[in-house]
């Protein structure tokens, strides 16, 4: 076969053999493209059958288009010679994977998602795999899976091939149902699932038999071996995922291959849990006792300076700022503070300062005893006030028998700003920062700018200029001259400390629109300087939440800013609302953004992705009242002008939508490609066909590759699907998502 032509098909190396086919490489003359060729086994070309069978085969696999899919081109016959045109993957099979040795957990757990995300699509079609096996399952060499070898699917509504008391598929992956030549349904493709990851974690299988029929027998009536007997580190979620595949009653199992995807992605990094191996702390919001309330800003840059100072301690977890500040005035016990940030160590204390006189207290209490290990007075004057940090830093490290590296040592000792006006001028700065408005992102500006007339350059002070403009930008209130003052103050940052990691992440910020890759490199550079830096987990995880719709890659993003920030907006908004919506689970996002908006409705980026899903689901009374109260409570931010669009989409009021478009909210959306596909969304809803393209143009020119997104999840774009400039469009997106490298 090697150098003969059929059609315009070259054969060029045999890839493999089985029961169904023979498979080459060969070369599409026509399209100058490789391609893979299966052709029937010899002898079997007419016997009718299995040449139904290898039919079916391809009309299974044709029906479906989806990344971990093997695609079918055509299918073809020369003379006596009938064969399939696939896909080329370059890359082996899972089964070389597994003969290599049991596979890494996150690798498996990785594997398993994509297996399911592409039978949850043949399901989607009516299609059962019912052969799903190692040797069926292709990876490439982006370690992307390519499910394949649809010859005994079942499609909803066709003739039976074999008999009802038949066994179809190979035995050891074989449901109990299978094997008992029963009816079957989706839910053996779950059961396979379950086989196949317990068969990746562990090297071997969970049924066992000398011969087929003492294997198909303890399929049917004898439990698996118990996976912590095998491998003792695999994480209790996913071996409970194993547990409920391999039920003998498939009513027990998951009922649907999409709920099986949440359960391994939930489980894709396990929960944190306080450990007598892991400290952690908590710092609380240190008390203001001064007599004058405006010292408000001393007492809360106090706590985010001892933050700082232990978050230099690689061996301790430490809870961040905007999660500790959650408690700031309330007298929630210790050990419920404990419980809800899951940490087993809480600081706590108070700040005095009248004019230049200062008392402060500070004790380190254990919550899980609730003893306290460590208290101190400290007494001074502004000029002690950095002694008096690095004391309460150092006390700390010592009650908790921390091992320092140089560098830890080293970082904990440095002292950004040495002048007491300077360092004043910051703590109001910061203040001012996290009042989240323009006027105080203003304020901050200048604050910032009298501090640097005091010392002169300073990387923490530009960095902090950099980012009260980039607040500007994200508020809606800046555009090109607040993105330009923000680049221009954190190259100055990065000039002076190149490694400096909140700088790196802002700039990875101000890349995000329309240099995606750019900003991937800064945010990655930020995380090797600090692994806990805030600013770049939450970009990292946004690049591949929002951008890339690629999901897996976001959750131990996700699960790392739940351990430093687990009560922060951003974190819940991340791992509960947005993964699950950008994955096509809409309920899913409605009950975490129901509860995300009980607790924090003022966030206009809460109420926004609260609106989204509810609409998604068609909760649209629901939706249209949060927009109504957004637009009462914050009528300038372009959240609420958003949220107003998708009324007016999905009330179908056209012209309401154009007059609400003004100049100024096109400029704000233009730059943003996340904004631009929601206007696109919002105009293909009410049939703006051409508009809604040259949005959705827009925003994959800035970079919103979400593929998987754009192309199926979002309901909102049905409209434009059938549309061949929508579909030439989602060619080069699909192209570049599967490309870009995360």
């Amino acid at each position: 076969m090697i150098g003969q032509t059929f059609s315009h098909y070259t054969i060029l190396e045999k890839l493999g053999a089985g029961g169904m086919g023979i498979v080459y490489r060969a070369e599409d003359i026509k399209l100058k493209r490789t391609v893979a060729l299966k052709f029937l086994p010899k002898g079997l070309e007419a016997h009718e059958p299995e040449r139904a069978r290898f039919l079916q085969e391809a009309q299974a696999a044709a029906a479906l288009n989806h990344p971990n899919i093997c695609t079918i081109h055509d299918i073809a016959a020369e003379g006596d010679d009938q064969f399939i045109v696939m896909e080329y993957v370059d890359g082996v099979t899972l089964r070389s994977k597994i003969a290599d040795g049991r596979l890494q957990i996150a690798g498996a757990v990785q594997f398993a998602i994509q297996i399911s995300e592409a039978l949850q699509e043949a399901h989607s079609k009516g299609i059962v795999h019912r052969d799903v096996k190692p040797e069926n399952i292709m990876v490439n060499t982006k370690n992307q899976v390519k499910v394949m070898d649809f010859g005994l699917a079942k499609l909803k509504g066709s003739l039976k091939l074999t008999r009802t008391s038949s066994t179809v598929g190979t035995a050891a992956y074989m449901s109990p149902e299978q094997a008992q030549g029963l009816e079957v349904d989706h839910r053996t493709d779950i059961w396979s699932v379950g086989v196949v990851l317990f068969e990746m974690l562990t090297g071997r299988l969970p049924f066992r038999g000398v011969h087929e029929a003492a294997l198909l027998y303890s399929i049917v009536h004898e439990e698996p071996q118990g996976l912590a007997s095998v491998r003792a580190d695999v994480p209790r979620s996913v071996a409970t995922i194993i547990q409920k595949a391999l039920q003998k009653e498939c009513s027990r199992r998951c009922q649907t291959m999409k709920e099986m995807m949440s359960e391994l992605k939930g489980a894709m990094v396990p929960t944190v849990e306080t450990s007598k191996q892991e400290k952690s702390i908590v710092v609380l919001p240190f008390e203001n006792l001064s007599p004058d309330p405006d010292q408000e800003y001393f007492s809360d840059g106090l706590t985010e300076e001892v933050i700082s100072d232990l978050s230099a301690a690689r061996s301790l977890r430490v809870i961040s700022r905007s999660s500790a500040m959650t408690f700031k005035g309330t007298r929630t016990a210790i050990p419920e503070i404990a419980r809800k940030l899951n940490v087993q160590y809480v600081l706590e204390g108070s700040v005095r300062k009248a004019g230049n006189n200062l008392r402060i207290t500070a004790q380190l209490i254990d919550a899980t005893s609730d003893v306290h290990l460590w208290a101190e007075k400290y007494s001074g004057t502004l000029d002690d006030v950095f002694d008096i940090q690095e004391k309460v830093s150092r006390a700390i490290v010592k009650a908790l028998k921390l091992k320092l590296s140089a560098e830890e040592e080293h970082k904990m000792l440095l002292r950004p700003i040495e002048d007491l006006r300077a360092y004043e001028c910051y703590l109001k700065a910061n203040a001012e920062t996290f009042k989240w408005t323009a006027e105080g992102s203003e304020q901050a500006i200048r604050y910032l700018k009298s501090a640097l007339n005091l010392i002169g350059d300073n990387a923490l002070l530009y960095s902090g200029i950099a980012w009260a403009y980039w607040n500007l930008v994200n508020i809606g209130v800046g555009h090109e001259e607040c993105i330009a003052s923000a680049e221009e103050y954190v190259q100055k940052a990065l000039k002076i400390d190149p490694d400096c990691p909140k700088a790196l992440a802002l700039l990875g910020w101000i890349r995000f629109y329309g240099r995606l890759e750019e900003a991937v490199h800064y945010f990655r550079e930020a995380l090797s300087s600090n692994p806990d830096e805030h600013l770049a987990l939450l970009g990292l995880a946004t690049v591949y939440i929002w951008y890339l719709g690629k999901i897996p890659a976001a959750v131990p993003l996700c699960e790392k800013l739940e351990q430093i920030e687990p009560l922060d907006d951003a974190s819940t908004l991340y791992k509960y609302v947005a993964m699950p919506f950008f994955d096509g689970r809409f309920e899913e996002a409605v009950k975490g953004s129901n509860r995300l908006f009980e607790t924090s409705p003022q966030n206009p980026y809460v109420r926004l992705y609260h609106v989204l899903p509810l609409i998604f689901v068609g909760q649209y009374e629901k939706a249209f009242a949060v927009v109504d109260k957004t637009v009462e409570m914050m009528p300038d931010h372009v959240c609420a002008k958003l949220q107003v669009l998708l009324k007016h989409a999905i009330k179908g009021e056209r012209t309401k939508i154009h007059e609400a478009l003004t100049p100024f909210l096109k400029k704000t959306c233009e730059r943003d490609p996340d904004y631009s596909e929601q206007i696109a969304a919002v105009l293909a809803v009410v049939g703006e066909k051409d508009e809604a393209l040259q949005w959705l143009e827009n925003a994959v020119n800035r970079d919103f590759l979400n593929y998987p997104f754009l192309n199926q999840h979002n309901p909102l774009f049905a409209n434009l699907r059938a549309d061949e400039r929508f579909k030439n469009l989602m060619v080069r997106v699909k192209k570049e998502w599967e490309e870009f490298e995360v």
